[in-house]
């Protein structure tokens, strides 16, 4: 558990991790402090702009020169001879809750008296949180759809959570509002992009967690659940803390105005 950033890790994997959150408490937050600010009257159910336009071969043909010439990097649009496409897709992973990767420990095998070393693998499940701001280029074709995206980031990140826990946003910037659309399993993230163009503002993707209603806490193990508590409680004991010195340092103002 790092002590600036509450990150949670498992104690075998620390040696792996790399964090940029040098510093005291609270001086990360304000990025997300404007987001939450954005995004407090998000329209979730407003369609975009593009959702509906449909392009003949000659227009995707355009559209794709078009959205080449104003990249700055080499993450290119590239036609196909059979009419589709493909091109890169940038998403942001904003998960609020832990997520689960495969551990395998390797135990001697107790069979003794055999030649050669035997290992047998034990089949573990170790969950913690993605770090904060975590981004990732996929590489896809225009007719991916975008439960095909949810599963290959899941593939990247040896996540091992069902993919019906995550869902994929369309977020967009407009009139310092933010509004935000879940796609729907058979949507074209690619396309989306074409369509879109470019820029992160007129549209961007996000990972976050599929909110269907009241969490089923049946559909997860014992050591997810128990998991869960011992974050729950590291979480309730930092927010504690916070709050007494928040009213500590308010308390001493009034002491010495007085």
């Amino acid at each position: 558990l790092s002590p600036d950033c509450s990150f949670t890790c498992h104690y075998r994997c620390r040696a792996l991790v790399r964090l940029d959150c040098s510093g005291p408490p609270g001086t990360g937050d304000e990025d997300d402090g404007t987001e939450q600010a954005l995004e407090k009257d998000t329209n979730v159910d407003e369609p975009s702009e593009w959702e509906k336009t449909e392009l003949d071969q000659a227009q995707v043909e355009q559209r794709i020169k078009e959205y080449n010439s104003q990249i700055n990097s080499n993450l290119f649009m590239s036609l196909n001879k059979d009419g589709s496409y493909t091109g890169f897709i940038k998403v942001h992973l904003k998960l609020v809750r832990p997520v689960s990767v495969p551990a395998t420990k390797r135990i001697p095998s107790v069979q003794a008296g055999r030649p050669g070393p035997r290992t047998q693998g034990v089949k573990r499940r170790t969950s913690f949180y993605l770090p904060k701001g975590t981004v990732k280029h996929l590489h896809i074709f225009s007719h991916t759809r975008a439960s095909e995206v949810i599963d290959a980031l899941l593939r990247k990140f040896t996540v091992v959570d069902n993919p019906r826990k995550f869902a994929l946003f369309e977020r967009s910037e407009k009139d310092e509002q933010v509004y935000l659309r879940k796609l729907a399993d058979e949507e074209q993230p690619l396309r989306l992009r074409l369509l879109a163009g470019p820029s992160e503002k007129v549209l961007s993707f996000v990972l976050k967690e599929n909110e269907t209603g009241e969490v089923n806490w049946d559909a997860f193990t014992l050591p997810e659940l128990h998991n869960f508590l011992r974050i729950l409680q590291r979480e309730e004991e930092e927010h504690v803390r916070r709050l007494r010195h928040r009213y500590a340092c308010c308390r001493q103002k009034m002491q010495e105005a007085l």
